[in-house]
């Protein structure tokens, strides 16, 4: 449950359900497994606990949930191998030429035979509400996955307004002033990785890996016009992230310490154990989120 991402949206209006209304709400799409020829599958299932808890979690004003996909692998290759034995099938027996619109036909065909027969693949993804603070904070590293989750939401509940996060200062250039001048904030710490780009949409792009960020290699490549656009850090000994140019917080790792802190709840006893690990995680994203903001010189009105 302990998030690896964090892709922060900013509520424009206050959050007015209630823990029991929105479980209500999102009762209208819980999750269905696949029908046979259904490629893809998404609903809501009970983020802490059994099948059959509840399908929204409150602590301290934060509401959790927790979305179910499932989708068929059906490989592309696949696919077109079948659709190009159908093709040339149907030009050597009628003599005639195949054009792109019964192409684009003949493929539908073949992935509606193909659903009932391929595999499935599930994955969960989890996401909450910060009632107080007017945030949402959603475990996805990619923007559509995120907006998936997002657009169910909006589907389930009728409106809800976010916009991500804009701050005062860009990003890119506050990164490479801190790897350029060595003045990071003395609660972060660099870690050994960085993404360095030119300029423009066709500026070249240097990945650093297993590096030290301050060295004479990673300098000349600051000196000669590259960016930072993205960077791994720690921070306040609390964990570790990969901080980006979209403010997404890609590979968390909280520290052993954090999250031992509930070690001395009684095994048997998951729901608590979940519980107690919510309030940690979500105390611990809440302040880093507020930092991070912070080091770019705050929300921009």
């Amino acid at each position: 449950m302990w998030f690896k991402n964090i892709r922060a949206y900013r509520l424009t209006s206050p959050f007015t359900l209630s823990p029991e209304q929105l479980g209500e709400q999102l009762a209208q799409r819980g999750f269905e497994p696949c029908a046979k020829s259904q490629a893809l599958a998404l609903g809501w299932v009970p983020p802490l606990g059994s099948e059959d808890g509840e399908l929204v979690h409150a602590a301290a004003g934060r509401l959790l949930v927790k979305l179910k996909r499932e989708e068929k692998i059906l490989p592309s290759t696949v696919v077109r191998e079948m659709l190009d034995e159908k093709v040339e099938e149907i030009e050597a027996g009628q003599g005639r030429k195949v054009y792109r619109k019964e192409r684009l036909n003949l493929k539908d065909e073949i992935v509606q035979d193909c659903l009932p027969r391929a595999f499935s693949r599930s994955s969960a993804m989890y996401a909450y509400i910060d009632t107080r603070t007017n945030w949402v904070f959603v475990d996805a590293a990619s923007a559509t996955r995120a907006e998936e989750l997002l657009n169910l939401l909006r589907e389930c509940i009728g409106s809800f307004p976010v916009l991500l996060p804009q701050v005062n200062n860009a990003p890119v250039a506050v990164m490479t002033n801190w790897l350029l001048h060595r003045n990071l904030p003395q609660d972060f710490e660099l870690g050994q990785e960085c993404e360095l780009r030119e300029p423009g949409e066709e500026g070249g792009v240097v990945r650093c890996r297993g590096v030290d960020l301050l060295s004479e290699e990673v300098e000349t490549h600051l000196h000669a016009g590259k960016q930072v656009a993205r960077i791994s850090l720690g921070w306040d000994e609390r964990l570790q992230l990969v901080l980006a140019e979209d403010l997404c917080l890609r590979r968390l790792k909280f520290a052993d310490e954090l999250m031992k802190e509930n070690e001395d709840i009684a095994e048997g006893d998951e729901a608590a154990r979940l519980d107690a690990d919510f309030a940690l995680m979500t105390d611990a994203i809440g302040s880093l989120q507020a930092r991070v903001l912070a080091l770019f010189g705050g929300e921009a009105e």
